[in-house]
């Protein structure tokens, strides 16, 4: 069985460092993060005097309304990874497996609220990665509450597939899925041992699959 089992028990892990920064992302960028499950958030070149460590911890934001959708902690850079720019440039769409550049700035997730972002009150970072007071990091911290309880789901997707032999099929099936991604592809899931409530999933959203209820 897949399991994205959080890092860490609570909404953080403890205030061992000083230093805490705000991460700004594109819209774009957000719409992203919530389509494919990654364990970091990368991104490459950092603004002018910005100089996170590792351990310091982050609050993941977006704009127009200013919202929080993550936190995490700095870790060590790796190479080989996905990557955006964090200053300038195009922020690259994580769902996208072509990466393989040396990243700037390596987030480890430790909470997400990316399909309910927190509204944050006071005006929105002046950059992509910017220093923040520890105190507003922790009254950030403190207005997501303790996480949610986890269950299983079950998750499927269904293409039918025209071929020679079921190993075409199946080749022509990863095809399908490789081109298409969680943008075109309707996902179905339901909560384990309730089949009855299955509901489709396209862009990270729920998607009506029956024409039927559109008229």
């Amino acid at each position: 069985m897949t399991d994205t089992e959080p890092r860490t028990s609570g909404t953080t892990d403890g205030d061992t460092t000083p230093g805490a920064w705000a991460v700004l992302l594109p819209a774009e960028r957000h719409e992203a993060e919530r389509l494919v499950h990654h364990d970091v958030l990368e991104l490459s070149g950092l603004p002018e005097g910005a100089a996170p460590r590792p351990g310091d911890r982050v609050a993941v934001l977006v704009e127009e309304p200013l919202r929080l959708v993550a936190l995490g902690r700095v870790a060590p850079a790796t190479a080989g990874t996905r990557n955006a720019p964090a200053a300038g440039g195009s922020w690259e769409d994580p769902d996208d497996p072509q990466s393989d550049t040396t990243a700037g700035l390596v987030v480890t997730y430790t909470r997400r609220v990316l399909d309910e972002p927190v509204p944050v009150d006071g005006p929105a970072p002046d950059g992509p990665v910017t220093a923040l007071d520890p105190a507003r990091w922790r009254a950030l911290a403190d207005r997501l509450g303790p996480p949610p309880a986890r269950r299983t789901w079950l998750v499927s997707l269904d293409l039918p597939i025209e071929a020679a032999t079921r190993a075409e099929a199946v080749r022509i099936f990863w095809s399908y899925v490789q081109e298409l991604g969680p943008r075109e592809l309707p996902a179905f899931v339901s909560p384990s041992g309730d089949e009855l409530a299955m509901q489709a999933f396209v862009l990270g959203v729920e998607a009506n699959q029956d024409p039927e209820e559109d008229d």
